[in-house]
């Protein structure tokens, strides 16, 4: 008698082209395409309002003016961003046990950790001084809003918040954006130059509250990371980059403001 080891596994069937976009669909449902949606209605909003000059867009606000129900909303908020990563990184797989596969096929499994720091800290410093031109001259072309990173009170807990923060928008934006977005559309069929214009595009709609001045950065940005991520099929790098630009743009200003 065949034991289960022993007996004929059935081949494994690669999801439909219409279960892919069910996918996309879903975990963008529930993440980023709502955010695209509502930093749309935003910019129509602002300009409904007057120039783009005189308007100011927060991140990081007061979510309680309770201080320890702040501290907990923010973390629940938070540990909740992070539901449509998990979801994204399980369709990916297939299963529970396949997650760590899929680490390390999409190049999170810390086998690199110098090379992925270099890399990581060689696009921070490329994009934030991209970032940085690119919001100057769209102020002063009165294309981008007056950006204030955080408005959270001083606590012990504000900047450890803040850090969680920035590598909360690390992980949903470049897991979702270039590591799911990539792989499903991949498997639909379409071509590398295609999925790196409509995923930067997607990465620059969602930030369109800020002005098109950050839009334009974002979509630079993409289509960068998404070439680093076909050239070297590490995303590590690009978590590290983007968690520093996050880190530095959360705090920087408040050190600044002493």
């Amino acid at each position: 008698m065949l034991t289960d080891s022993q007996r004929p596994q059935p081949l494994e069937q690669r999801p439909a082209r219409s279960e892919l976009w069910f996918h996309i669909v879903l975990v963008l449902g529930v993440s980023l395409g709502s955010s695209a949606v509502y930093a749309v209605l935003n910019l129509a909003e602002t300009l409904s309002r007057g120039p783009l000059s005189d308007a100011q867009a927060t991140l990081n606000q007061v979510l309680s003016p309770v201080p320890a129900i702040d501290l907990l909303r923010q973390l629940a908020s938070i540990g909740f961003a992070l539901v449509p990563v998990a979801l994204a990184l399980y369709l990916m797989a297939g299963s529970l046990p396949r997650i760590k596969g899929v680490l390390r096929r999409i190049g999170m499994d810390g086998r690199r950790p110098v090379r992925d720091a270099l890399w990581g800290l060689g696009l921070f410093l490329v994009m934030g001084l991209g970032t940085l031109g690119l919001y100057q001259a769209g102020r002063e072309l009165g294309l981008t809003a007056a950006i204030n990173t955080s408005a959270l009170d001083e606590h012990w807990w504000t900047v450890p918040v803040l850090i969680l923060s920035a590598l909360r928008h690390s992980l949903v934006e470049e897991i979702i954006v270039v590591a799911f977005l990539c792989d499903r559309l991949r498997r639909i069929g379409w071509s590398w130059v295609t999925i790196a214009v409509l995923t930067s595009v997607f990465r620059a709609s969602y930030h369109l509250y800020q002005g098109f001045g950050p839009a334009l950065g974002n979509l630079v940005m993409g289509l960068v990371f998404v070439w680093v991520y076909r050239r070297y099929g590490r995303l590590a790098p690009l978590l590290i980059a983007h968690a520093l630009l996050d880190i530095t743009g959360f705090l920087l200003p408040q050190l600044l403001a002493g």
